[in-house]
């Protein structure tokens, strides 16, 4: 875990984009196609964080309907939405973009995400982010989604580095621990989406402002 810090990988939704407004939107969509019942954003913001499947099997418990064919079916349906009208899943938050635009100066950014490829790169291109990213891996697959630490190995592989090179910041206890079970460091951002960890790692970095990330670089582990 002491290998210089040499790439940064970002989670996107409550870390770069706040996507809450969006996601709801997409889910309601896709809901009252089905003829179902929708819900309020602060319900949808606490289901974000583990890929649509997830979010689309809470919102089946939510309404006690447990049918395989209906969540394939909303499944298509968010999808749809969410391409349909990617810039309204979201903006960045403040300070997002600049620090991007720095950071991007001097080391290598990649996006790793629960949200598959093609919606993830649909928002990050309506949000002015895309160019910023060396490469955008989302969780095309189960088995990739963090916390598993694949998508972390698999960028880490792209970029010829070792995944202990990398800094993974997300906002999510998925996110931290896909980067111990990478090997690599973690920072916790506090203005998304997930809960403040009980505990935070001694190696684990607290960001409460993107700008943080700058100051925290410049530190103890540069860029190379």
């Amino acid at each position: 875990m002491s290998a210089p810090i040499r790439a940064v990988a970002f989670d996107l939704d409550g870390t770069l984009v706040d996507s809450a407004a969006g996601v709801a939107q997409a889910l309601n969509t896709a809901l009252a196609a089905a003829g179902l019942a929708g819900f309020e954003r602060p319900t949808v913001r606490g289901w974000i964080g583990d890929g649509p499947d997830a979010l689309i099997r809470r919102a089946l418990r939510a309404l006690q309907r447990d049918d395989a064919g209906l969540a394939a079916r909303l499944r298509r349906d968010f999808d749809a939405a969410t391409l349909q009208d990617p810039a309204a899943q979201g903006e960045p938050y403040a300070g997002v973009a600049a620090l991007l635009h720095a950071l991007s100066q001097s080391c290598p950014l990649v996006v790793v995400t629960n949200k598959p490829t093609p919606l993830a790169r649909a928002v990050l291109k309506a949000a002015g982010l895309l160019g910023h990213f060396a490469a955008v891996h989302g969780a095309d697959t189960p088995a990739q989604r963090k916390p598993a630490p694949l998508l972390i190995e698999q960028a880490a592989r792209r970029l010829d580095l070792p995944a202990a090179a990398l800094l993974m910041v997300g906002d999510g206890p998925a996110d931290l621990l896909a980067a111990r079970a990478a090997g690599c460091r973690a920072a916790w951002v506090s203005w998304g989406y997930g809960a403040a960890p009980a505990g935070l790692a001694t190696d684990t970095w607290r960001l409460d402002a993107p700008r943080e990330l700058i100051a925290r670089l410049q530190q103890p582990a540069p860029i190379h």
